[in-house]
């Protein structure tokens, strides 16, 4: 069982729209939301779950709205869950911001799609480009669209419509990872873990099959092959597409893919990390009227490979003033409004060793000493290299036409939550 109804709210628990799907419970019970969440508030006790009686709440908040399902049954929580963050994607996709005011200035289109997004309480048609194939944002195209829905939701395949032609087919692949870095003050690194992701970008003609090979130690290890790097991939999520049996069985990635841009799999990958970009730090305060900042950044990555748009962010005394910059390479700007540094180097050779000075005043009057002390972080991007070592072995296009397509590969690193503490 999934939801009853389906509820948006403001912050102060007014009901901006509504959907009744089951009519078991009664619509009046969406009163009683607020004042149980506020009372557990209250009581430290906050829980994605309320419930009155026999009425269950399963809320999510964004912006500044709360997404409410009511059930009265013993629903599939994760099941109403998924549907509640599905219905931000939808109208996120929609409205480019979900908020209030969206919700306000587009009260037909958000009933169109409560309507087309569950049935009777059942998640259905969940498909952002599906759904925009009947359901426009003008009032006029909607009336004349709701007689004619498209194939693709009777269809087997709900994500991809038929009768699709390119001149050209192609596939693009992107491999991004995201590395999480944290190191501590003595130079150690404390925790990391690389999150990865495949997107696609299909330009393919028909209803193809595509088949997906990766240097997966797992299937390595089923077809008793171990030759060369593989990679042991962890907390993995597929697109509704691919064929979560034969991944299952095989470990291969089998799928017919949504037509455009999309994202294939997710995964996590548990690993000792070598910070990519090492950051070492000396920052000396004189008597409170001035503080002086060295940063030095090396490149921890093979020297062939380059880091673009390097930004390193070091955080400043908020009663700073009066900065003097010298940097061996890229500009150092002062963000006051951020309380940092922020030294920007457009191209960061692996290797290779970079530093940069600053000077501030500090008034005369001393500091209070309880701001703490905030991180350096950095940001940056990899092109044509992975930490992980993950490849994409093979990809392979079949359809009935038997049309030669091309695939093509990029992989990319970037920095995820990379942080490095100091000592001062």
């Amino acid at each position: 069982m999934s939801a009853s109804a389906i509820f948006v709210l403001d912050l102060k628990g007014k009901v901006l729209i509504c959907r009744n799907y089951k009519g078991d419970v009664n619509m009046v019970e969406i009163d009683h939301f607020l004042p149980l969440l506020m009372q557990q508030e209250e009581e430290g006790l906050l829980c994605p779950v309320l419930s009155r009686g026999n009425v269950h709440f399963m809320w999510i908040k964004h912006s500044n709205l709360y997404l409410v399902a009511t059930t009265n049954k013993n629903s599939n929580a994760s099941l109403v869950y998924s549907f509640l963050y599905k219905i931000v994607e939808v109208f996120t996709e929609y409205f480019k911001e979900l908020e209030e005011e969206s919700i306000q200035d587009n009260f037909v289109v958000v009933y169109e799609l409560l309507d087309e997004l569950m049935d009777f309480g059942f998640p259905q048609t969940t498909d952002s480009k599906i759904l925009q194939e009947y359901i426009t944002q003008e009032g006029t195209k909607l009336e004349v669209a709701k007689s004619k829905v498209p194939t693709t939701v009777t269809n087997a395949v709900s994500w991809r419509s038929e009768g699709i032609k390119y001149k050209k087919n192609e596939v693009f692949i992107d491999v991004i990872e995201s590395i999480n870095v944290l190191v501590n003050a003595n130079g150690s690194v404390m925790s990391s873990d690389i999150v990865g992701s495949i997107k696609l970008k299909t330009m393919l003609s028909g209803m193809p099959e595509l088949r997906l090979g990766l240097n997966d130690r797992v299937l390595f290890a089923l077809t008793g092959r171990d030759k060369g790097k593989t990679v042991v991939m962890e907390d993995v999520k597929f697109h509704q597409c691919v064929r979560l049996s034969r991944f299952d069985s095989d470990r291969t990635i089998s799928f017919i893919p949504p037509d455009g841009e999309s994202e294939l799999m997710s995964y996590r990958i548990n690993t000792h990390v070598k910070p990519l970009i090492w950051i070492e730090s000396v920052i000396e305060k004189f008597s409170h009227s001035r503080v002086e900042i060295m940063v030095k950044a090396k490149g921890q990555f093979k020297k062939q490979s380059v880091a673009n748009n390097v930004e390193v962010r070091v955080p400043v005394p908020s009663d700073a003033d009066s900065p003097k910059f010298k940097t061996s390479t890229g500009t150092a700007k002062y963000v006051p409004e951020k309380n940092m540094v922020v030294w920007t180097i457009k191209s960061f050779p692996g290797g290779k060793e970079f530093l940069m000075r600053a000077h501030f005043g500090l008034p005369s009057v001393e500091n209070n000493e309880l701001e703490g002390k905030p991180p350096i972080t950095v940001k940056f991007e990899i092109p044509y290299f992975t930490v992980s070592g993950i490849q994409v072995r093979y990809m392979k296009i079949i359809e009935k036409s038997g049309y030669q397509a091309l695939p093509w590969v990029r992989y990319i690193t970037q920095s995820g939550d990379y942080q490095l503490r100091t000592n001062v």
